[in-house]
């Protein structure tokens, strides 16, 4: 069935539509180009989720790892027509799914891990939630802290106190890998006077705790590289960041090799209590 508009129905009609600006045609263009070269870059990495089950052959899924490192290459170079962030979004929840393929992580590795935040970050660097995944899978999973510290400092170069909101806590992340994974302890103490330094442009008491601990642990370091406490600091960072079962088992332990306690309340909260002594 059709439904035929009346001549004085299409006058009006075009007159509508020749009132609308040029500009809102070329940026619904843009739009579906920005999706259209992005879904046609995931189309290989989804067929190979499909049928991931049938190839669990450690040689085949490492051709799967590298074919999407290419793509991830070949998407960064990628214009984005103004849509960073979504292109960012898009590629950070193909990462969740990449990343929370537990079999064939087991079989394959993590090797194009850190490839997923180059291009995530580098389509937004303001992306906070982002700089909380690259820490933990760096150093706990992919073995390359060197690369997330990296990737940090470049984000960094984008970033200011307020830009994005509590981005102090980047500044924390880094001194982390720096002081747990790298040994570079005078890198990490500057990462916490930064942090610190920061965190105390923010009246809330959350942001005024952090700059505390963060200045805490730079005065550890200072006085003492391989301070109990500035250890227990981190890898209580490490913990309330942790994103799976294993990174919260590494945190614990190590929680309590420097003679920190952890317990678990009644309401599955971590209680954690500090080291009697440095």
């Amino acid at each position: 069935m059709s439904v035929s508009i009346p001549t004085s129905g299409r006058d009006k009609f075009r007159a509508k539509l020749s009132q609308v600006s040029p500009t809102l045609f070329g940026q619904i263009g843009c739009i579906v180009g920005v999706f259209t070269i992005v879904v046609y870059l995931q189309i290989p990495q989804l067929a190979s989720l499909k049928h991931k089950h049938k190839i669990l052959n450690k040689a085949e899924l490492e051709q799967e790892e590298t074919k999407t490192k290419v793509q991830l290459a070949i998407a960064k170079m990628l214009p984005a027509f103004g849509f960073n962030n979504l292109v960012a979004d898009w590629h950070f929840m193909d990462f969740l799914q990449y990343f929370g393929d537990g079999e064939v992580r087991k079989k394959s590795g993590y090797g194009a891990a850190m490839d997923y935040f180059d291009a995530i970050l580098a389509r937004d660097p303001r992306f906070l939630y982002a700089y909380y995944y690259l820490s933990n899978t760096a150093a706990l999973y992919a073995g390359e802290p060197e690369r997330s510290v990296s990737l940090m400092n470049r984000g960094l170069k984008s970033l200011s106190p307020q830009v994005p909101d509590r981005s102090y806590y980047i500044w924390r992340l880094k001194a982390v890998d720096e002081l747990l994974f790298l040994g570079k302890v005078p890198d990490a103490r500057n990462s916490m006077l930064t942090a610190a330094s920061w965190a105390k442009k923010y009246p809330d008491l959350e942001s005024q705790n952090v700059a505390r601990v963060s200045q805490d642990t730079a005065n550890y370091l200072a006085h003492n590289p391989g301070s109990k406490r500035a250890r227990f600091d981190a890898w209580n960072m490490v913990l309330g960041a942790a994103v799976d079962d294993f990174v919260i088992k590494r945190a614990i332990s190590e929680i309590r090799a420097t003679g920190g306690k952890v317990t678990v309340s009644p309401t599955g909260e971590f209680e954690v209590e500090a080291p009697a002594k440095d």
